[in-house]
């Protein structure tokens, strides 16, 4: 089961117009903007991560205007996991579980998570904060994710498991973010 103390939350390329080009985009924004906050209120340690953003762009500002004191990381590789800064990252975090989400689903966010498993990580994926451009791709990356061993999860799913109990402002503020 997820923890407050064990979990990092990692957001995966939602970069320029690929960003804009994945299905149901205004809805991926809106999710990641709502799973942020709640990584946010319940302090997991977030991990921004941007496929070659000299090429890509920036992350989109749906996205990245929640992000304020949390620096990006630049990646030439599909796998997160096979870059060396990512690595760096989640070495000093020592978390037992990896929730991840972003795009796109079936190449980058796919990759991290198999590399992730083998590596004896427990990985989530939030299927509700992750998209293709071709919405079969979604489901085949996700199927790929849970048969090698990882868990899908949605945003209101995690944050309520983060969370525990049914009291107390952090709750109230989580349930504010999902109205």
């Amino acid at each position: 089961m997820l923890g407050k103390q064990n979990t990092v939350f990692v957001i995966i390329d939602v970069q320029g117009k690929l960003a804009r080009m994945m299905h149901h985009s205004v809805d991926l924004f809106l999710q990641l903007g709502i799973l942020i906050e709640g990584a946010r209120l319940l302090d997991i340690p977030i991990i921004w991560m941007e496929q070659l953003p000299e090429k890509l762009g920036p992350t989109v500002k749906e996205v990245s205007q929640h992000l304020n004191g949390v620096t990006p990381l630049s990646k030439d590789v599909f796998s997160c996991y096979r870059d060396e800064s990512f690595r760096e990252k989640l070495n000093e975090l020592k978390p037992d579980n990896v929730i991840l989400a972003g795009i796109e689903t079936h190449i980058c966010v796919y990759q991290t998570a198999i590399d992730l498993i083998k590596s004896n990580y427990n990985v989530e994926i939030v299927t509700d904060a992750t998209s293709t451009r071709n919405p079969d791709n979604k489901i085949i990356g996700i199927n790929k994710i849970i048969r090698a061993g990882g868990e899908e999860t949605s945003v209101e799913m995690v944050l309520f498991e983060l969370q525990k109990k049914a009291t107390g402002s952090t709750f109230k503020s989580i349930i504010n973010l999902l109205k």
